[in-house]
């Protein structure tokens, strides 16, 4: 969630590059920073830590000249919120600014340092600037160096590129993350988002995932991850100072479930350190985990299912107690509360009626009380005595998308957090699951190519009247959360059930061509979800299994449909499974003709009981 701006410009372009990087402050950074080709040629930047005041203290100082720049918002990832580790990155010869993640940065590193060629800090990006002056140094043009540097580069990511003695030459790429192009009369823009280009114009191309462009004054070029010359869209965008815009996606929630690369590496910026392969946790915990004799976590809706997968990795990876309740009841049980014991809540808004009368009974039972929020000056927040953030951005759909995966993201590193001080997890393992977590954006990506397939799929569960979902183990909640989504926007009758409990109930639903969505990446439970499916085939259910490519094997043919998803760490196959989930929802209820954005009957932020 890191913000890009470039302009080509007719006039010096720094104090419009400073003020579409303030567009761009609702994503969250914590240093930035701007470079330009000067009249001469050359690459000038000037960065700094904090907040953009402190930038524009540092152009007023010390300006900029040049008609070609680019800018950038950064939320610390590898390396701390330093002025060394902002962007952009630079050699003499060329000045790059990135959003997401290079997941190879330290192979490429070695790489490099056997040419001579060493970083001077600490982050993933500067090794792009790198390996493209070392083609640059071999001869090749500025267009040739960044497609050979592209098919080295893993991860999820967005880029920006300028060089010195190109006064009218910014390439860009896109991958796993967004980036547009604004067409201008005489000028070329370049924006994270349609927000950041609203300024200076309307019409916009978004490029598509694996595009890469190259802008020479109002030329524009695109190409696809294959390298071969492709057009895109000029759409007319309604990005405003006031408007949330959909870009080119026909909903919210569809933008939304595109943007969870993104978002999803937005907040690991916030709860790990790559660099060191630690949990980082920026807040101070009321009472510490090695200490802590027990959570309890209560939430309403999706949140609520997010609490419910939580609770599966603080027992499993911390040995931690956990109680998940739902909100709206959890009071009124009045529970006895164990001394010490900390509470968390969960809210996308943070004015959630009945997760705020949960807090406020936990608080008088004397526990410790912690939140999890995306607007961290909320109610919930402003009573919280540690407030731990998502910062997915703002999230316009009713249907909670990437605030659900943040939300897993967050509590994830929280689990490895709460076992690595509870001594139940090594530092060798901390490092590895925290390189599953650094993974997590990459895999989600290439989760989202099997939309098409989803599509196909949610065409014929459209005609169906009841869909039944079933998952076992941490995958039971993906289910109920499933059963959700389908019932919020396309008004099916849904419901989510752990596999293992088909045969005391739930096996009297099944009926001929019933869809039945089983979520099941292959795992120690697997063997045992695939005796269910045989359960659900024999009486005629119509099966579409999210899986992995192993888990796809193991199925065989008893499934209808099977959605492969990647390969990823058992304790983050929810996050990575989620993506279909929705893609079902959504495209069902796109078939169904509802209204995808604002389902009737439901609010974004329930403020009342």
């Amino acid at each position: 969630m890191c913000g890009i701006v470039g302009i080509i410009g007719q006039a010096p372009v720094s104090e419009r590059l400073l003020e579409a990087l303030k567009r761009l402050e609702y994503r969250g950074y914590d240093s930035a920073g701007i470079a330009t080709v000067g009249g001469d040629g050359a690459l000038t930047r000037r960065r700094a830590e904090g907040k953009l005041g402190n930038l524009s203290a540092r152009l007023e100082a010390e300006p900029l000249a040049g008609n070609i720049g680019i800018g950038h918002t950064r939320w610390a990832t590898h390396g701390g919120p330093t002025e060394t580790n902002a962007h952009p990155h630079m050699t003499s010869r060329v000045a790059v600014v990135q959003n997401g993640i290079i997941e190879n940065f330290k192979a490429l590193r070695e790489e490099l340092a056997a040419d001579g060629y060493e970083p001077q800090s600490e982050t993933d990006t500067e090794v792009v600037p790198l390996l493209v002056t070392r083609e640059l140094a071999r001869g090749a043009t500025p267009q040739k160096a960044v497609e050979t540097v592209l098919a080295k580069l893993n991860g999820a990511f967005a880029l920006a590129l300028i060089f010195s003695g190109e006064q009218s030459l910014m390439i860009a790429a896109c991958r796993g993350a967004p980036i547009a192009v604004g067409h201008g009369d005489t000028e070329t823009y370049l924006g994270s988002d349609a927000m950041a280009l609203a300024p200076f114009t309307n019409r916009v191309t978004f490029l598509e995932d694996g595009d890469w462009a190259v802008l020479e004054g109002s030329k524009i070029s695109l190409f696809d991850r294959a390298n071969q010359p492709v057009k895109r869209a000029v759409i007319t965008t309604q990005a405003s100072g006031l408007l949330a815009d959909k870009g080119n996606h026909r909903h919210f929630m569809l933008k939304e479930i595109h943007e969870q690369p993104e978002t999803v590496g937005h907040t690991l910026a916030h709860y790990v350190d790559l660099a060191s392969e630690t949990v980082r946790l920026r807040e101070t915990l009321p009472i510490d985990f090695a200490d802590m004799p027990r959570l309890t976590i209560s939430a309403c809706g999706t949140a609520y299912y997010a609490g419910l997968v939580a609770k599966y990795w603080f027992e499993r990876y911390a040995r931690l107690p956990v109680d998940v309740d739902v909100a709206s009841e959890f009071r009124y049980r009045e529970p006895p509360m164990e001394k010490g014991g900390m509470a968390l809540f969960i809210s996308q808004s943070g004015e959630t009626a009945d997760t705020l009368a949960a807090l406020r009974y936990c608080a008088g039972a004397g526990q410790h009380i912690a939140s999890l929020l995306n607007v961290t000056e909320s109610t919930i927040g402003r009573e919280s005595d540690v407030v731990f953030p998502t910062l997915c951005g703002a999230e316009i759909g009713v249907a909670s998308t990437k605030a659900f995966t943040s939300q897993l993201t967050a509590l994830a590193a929280l689990a490895v957090a709460a076992g690595k001080a509870r001594g139940t997890i090594s530092a060798g393992e901390e490092a590895e699951l925290v390189r599953a977590l650094a993974g997590l954006p990459g895999l989600m990506h290439d989760a989202l190519r099997a939309e098409k397939q989803t599509e196909d799929i949610a065409r014929q569960m459209a005609r169906a009247s009841d869909v039944l979902y079933l998952g076992r183990g941490q995958m039971f909640p993906l289910a109920l959360e499933g059963a959700l989504k389908l019932k919020e926007i396309s008004y099916i009758h849904a419901e989510g059930y752990a596999a293992g409990e088909l045969k005391h109930g739930p096996i009297a639903l099944i009926e001929e061509d019933l869809p039945v969505i089983v979520v099941a990446p292959s795992d120690d439970l697997m063997e045992k979800t695939l005796s269910n499916m045989q359960e659900v085939a024999a009486r005629g259910g119509s099966i579409v299994l999210i899986t992995d490519e192993e888990g796809a094997n193991q199925a065989g043919d008893s499934a209808a449909e099977v959605i492969t998803v990647p390969t990823v760490h058992n304790m983050l196959a929810p996050i990575v499974c989620a993506l279909p989930v929705q893609l079902l929802a959504y495209h069902t209820a796109v078939h169904m003709g509802t209204d995808v954005d604002q389902p009737r009957n439901l609010a974004k932020s329930v403020t009342v009981e």
